[in-house]
């Protein structure tokens, strides 16, 4: 499985977060963003290379989803969606290097009942970065090893100047790239940023009238549901261990979706690791020394068990999903944190130490990620089949990147007594 597929899917969705209401008659409305960023990336390691101020230039491209018609649109605030092209300079062209950026995004505004000069901006894609560890050219920067990186954006701004169809704002924000655990060194690069942007386009404007007649058709409404999902990841197990192999996944959920919107849910997962299963029949050194059990059911041993609760706020065909998980069955994890976290010291090998660091890293997972449906969610479909793309994570390192394909059943829809009547 090539990781560029990761990327294609990720443009896919943010494309579809631009455009994905421009089939309606009543549209929405359009806006461009420019947007200059400065900031500081910390080092990830001892020894990292010496970066002096970070520069970005970011480009955004979305749309306002001012819809009356679009229910979502008004549960979830009016959110801006989009498509933002960036490029970043870590302050270290020759050893941090540049990375180029695609970004899917969504905006909602905070504390819309007092001003509306508030915003939350989220972002999560991909990126490609033009220098990397390479352990004789640039052993000191094991903050990324691959050239395509997943890339996280989080902003808040605050609008300085508002006219009908331009805002000045000031924000202050957070980055991240990793390449999701897929080779190692993976330290990942993290930045403090602080950005001035500007945001032209009108926005639709909504009568108040319009919105009454919304509210009052509006009614509050849950759905039962079951999902099955397959899933094919990549990882690797250590730097000496360092080339990529799969991982399969399967999980079985069930829940409710509220309001057409949100969806909570409980859920139990099962997964095999390639690397734990060779690492056992080839009879490694730790199983011989610790585990030389492992050997009589390797495909056993070398697999992960555990329940789940999820939550997912769906955006039309879009789901934005967050799990956080228990596992109940991980074995190969302990030789697994022997390896990645151990060090060389002089001639010697250094197993990582098993403290109470890896205990809760063994027990707790998480998982992020976003799907695409075939049908749009607000329909409420009973039969719905979804692409996903996720960082699946030890508490919150990055344990392998991973593709999915599911399928979600809906019960009938119960709707409740009408949520605004006048």
């Amino acid at each position: 499985m090539r990781k560029t597929e990761y990327y294609l899917l990720l443009f896919l969705i943010g494309t579809q977060l631009k455009g994905q209401t421009l089939d309606n008659e009543n549209k929405n409305s359009f806006f461009i963003s420019p947007e200059v960023i400065f900031g500081k990336t910390t080092e990830p390691n001892t020894g990292f290379p010496k970066t002096k101020m970070l520069k970005s230039i970011f480009v955004s491209i979305g749309s306002y989803n001012k819809k009356v018609d679009a229910q979502w649109s008004s549960r979830l605030g009016y959110p801006k969606t989009g498509l933002a092209l960036g490029i970043t300079d870590f302050g270290n062209i020759e050893k941090v290097g540049k990375a180029y950026i695609v970004m899917p995004f969504v905006e909602i505004g905070l504390f819309q009942k007092k001003t509306n000069r508030w915003h939350l901006n989220m972002g999560f894609g991909a990126s490609y970065i033009d220098a990397k560890y390479d352990p004789e050219t640039n052993p000191f920067n094991k903050a990324v090893t691959t050239s395509l990186n997943w890339s996280y954006k989080t902003f808040l701004y605050y609008d300085v100047l508002i006219s009908k169809s331009t805002q000045w704002r000031l924000g202050l924000g957070y980055g991240h790239y990793s390449n999701g655990h897929t080779r190692l060194p993976n330290q990942g690069l993290n930045s403090f940023l602080v950005s001035a942007s500007s945001s032209f386009g009108e926005p639709q404007t909504i009568l108040e009238e319009d919105v009454t007649a919304l509210r009052k058709e509006r009614v509050k409404s849950s759905q039962n549901y079951f999902s099955f999902r397959s899933g094919i990841g990549q990882n690797v197990l250590s730097e000496e261990f360092n080339d990529k192999k799969e991982v399969y996944s399967v999980a079985l959920s069930m829940g409710k979706v509220v309001n057409k919107i949100f969806k909570i849910g409980v859920g139990f997962y099962g997964r095999f690791y390639e690397h734990y299963y060779d690492y056992i029949k080839n009879d490694e050194m730790l199983i011989q020394e610790q585990v030389p059990f492992f050997k009589e059911k390797p495909v056993a041993y070398a697999s992960n068990y555990g329940f789940f609760s999820s939550t997912e706020v769906f955006i039309g065909h879009i789901g934005v999903e967050f799990e956080l998980g228990l596992n109940i069955y991980k074995p190969f994890y302990k030789i697994e944190w022997q390896l990645s976290q151990g060090e060389t010291r002089g001639d010697q090998y250094v197993l990582g130490e098993l403290d109470w660091y890896y205990e809760i890293k063994r027990t707790i997972s998480s998982r992020l990620g976003v799907k695409y449906y075939l049908f749009n969610t607000h329909t409420s479909p009973k039969n719905n089949i979804f692409f996903g793309a996720n960082i699946n994570a030890n508490l919150g390192q990055a344990d392998f990147s991973e593709l999915s394909l599911g399928y979600v059943y809906r019960f009938d829809l119960k709707e409740r007594k009408k949520e605004y009547s006048n």
